[in-house]
């Protein structure tokens, strides 16, 4: 088949099995761009590549109204994975481009990641791991999660499978949603409806799983943090922003909250300079709990399947013109 399309493929997870993927979109009439990533592509980076491209397969690239105005051929934006808060959504309407994404794709190894951290914290095994290699045989007192209460902040699809895991472990389950939570899933995961200051106030663990926008943006900040119990522990495998970073570095050197369970961060690799990797209460990971080659390749199909979609499209680039 002739080529008719130029792809930008920049999704990090994707890129090292593109020896599989190249030929199947070639034979779809794609060329394929893959330059090289490092977690996500900024606009000024962008800038330089989407002039000629007609479609990309993109991870958390920033594709703000400059890079969408400079892409005059792009037709789709196929996400892989499910957030898209770091595309201009207003900005692709307005010039005809399409989203597409895999939505619930990671459901399931972030929930999983989030018992990783509860279960870390209250059976206190990476420091007793510490303590025996360093040639210490100190018990520390750790506890059940059964006697813990979690507090859930956004009940979509990931919220709602930590609460089923939440409710089959015993605790007591609290769970804030903007919208009205679903009374059939209410009683199946014995989850307790509550407004945000009083989930902060009565959890053991918080954990959240909101989308990235203007009202989430900050949500846990210093007025948050101090209503939390001070043997409390904030978990964030969402969107880094959703946290005000030095708010929370400043509650846990103050003591105002006991850790923090962190895969995300506001500023993408984590800086060496970050405070946060010099606290011994802090436990990191390098935006990795959707972790799961299953999932992944289930994302990897429906990411080729979307841009294909948005390839065949009426063309926009002609519509642009005329």
């Amino acid at each position: 088949m002739n080529t008719q399309w130029n792809v930008l493929v920049t999704a990090p997870y994707m890129i090292p099995f593109m020896n599989r993927f190249t030929p199947v979109l070639e034979s779809e009439g794609c060329r394929v761009i893959v330059p090289p990533v490092f977690e996500r592509l900024e606009e000024n980076q962008l800038l330089e590549l989407v002039g000629n491209i007609d479609g990309t397969i993109c991870g958390d690239d920033r594709y703000t109204r400059r890079v969408l105005e400079a892409a005059t051929r792009m037709k789709i934006i196929s996400k892989w994975g499910t957030g898209i808060d770091s595309i201009d959504r207003a900005g692709c309407d307005e010039l005809g481009i399409r989203i597409g994404n895999t939505p619930n794709a990671f459901s399931v190894p972030v929930a999983d990641s989030v018992f990783a951290y509860m279960l870390s914290f209250a059976r206190q095994t990476p420091w007793m791991d510490q303590q025996m290699k360093a040639g210490r045989w100190e018990k520390i007192a750790g506890k059940s999660l059964s006697e813990c209460t979690i507090g859930i902040v956004g009940v979509g699809n990931i919220g709602k499978e930590v609460a089923r895991r939440a409710a089959s472990f015993g605790m007591t389950v609290l769970g804030n949603d903007v919208r009205e939570l679903d009374r059939s899933f209410l009683a199946v995961a014995q989850m307790e409806p509550c407004k945000l200051n009083d989930l902060l106030a009565r959890s053991d663990f918080v954990t959240l799983h909101t989308d990235l926008n203007p009202s989430s943006h900050h949500l846990m900040s210093t007025k948050q943090f101090a209503m939390m119990k001070p043997s409390a522990v904030l978990i964030n495998t969402s969107r880094g922003p959703i946290v005000d970073e030095p708010a929370l570095v400043a509650a846990l050197k103050t003591k105002q909250i006991a850790g923090a369970g962190l895969d995300v961060f506001e500023v993408e690799p984590l800086p060496d300079s970050s405070p946060l990797k010099q606290m011994s209460n802090v436990l990191l990971a390098p935006h990795n709990s959707n972790s799961s080659p299953a999932a992944w390749e289930r994302v990897h199909q429906s990411s080729i399947r979307n841009l294909l979609s948005g390839l065949r499209e009426v063309k926009r680039g002609e519509r642009r013109a005329a």
